[in-house]
């Protein structure tokens, strides 16, 4: 399964991350006391939705053979603590309206998707 490591130091709150191999910046905008030196943490869930999302989908085209051009996942959080939600419109291109059909029922099956959507534990341990 995914493995990676965040580190911060002390600039507010540009984070170091490593994870699958690569390297990224998160970070908070000037509003909340960051540098905006990259995506904050709610803009890295809605890009690993939307990756997952893009690639199942790619995934499933290609073992069916369809002549898909192109998906755009469009994703937005909103809301606020208990009552937040993502709203996901799916744009695709080079589909029947059959095929585009059954990817967005795809998309509501991908591997993150339904991770969000029931919940993950996490263990902390302090070492």
């Amino acid at each position: 399964m995914a493995h990676g490591t965040a580190r911060i130091g002390k600039d507010h709150y540009r984070t170091e991350i490593a994870v699958g191999g690569h390297s990224l910046v998160a970070d908070e905008g000037p509003g909340l006391g960051g540098q905006n030196a990259g995506p904050a943490p709610y803009d890295l869930l809605l890009a690993s939705l939307g990756a997952c999302t893009a690639i199942t989908l790619r995934m499933y085209a290609d073992r069916k053979d369809w002549p898909l051009e192109s998906v755009e996942v469009g994703l937005r959080l909103t809301g606020r603590r208990e009552a937040m939600r993502i709203e996901r419109t799916l744009t695709i291109a080079g589909l029947d309206a059959d095929q585009q059909a059954r990817l967005a029922d795809i998309a509501e099956r991908t591997p993150v998707t339904l991770t969000l959507k029931n919940g993950l534990p996490i263990d902390t341990q302090l070492v």
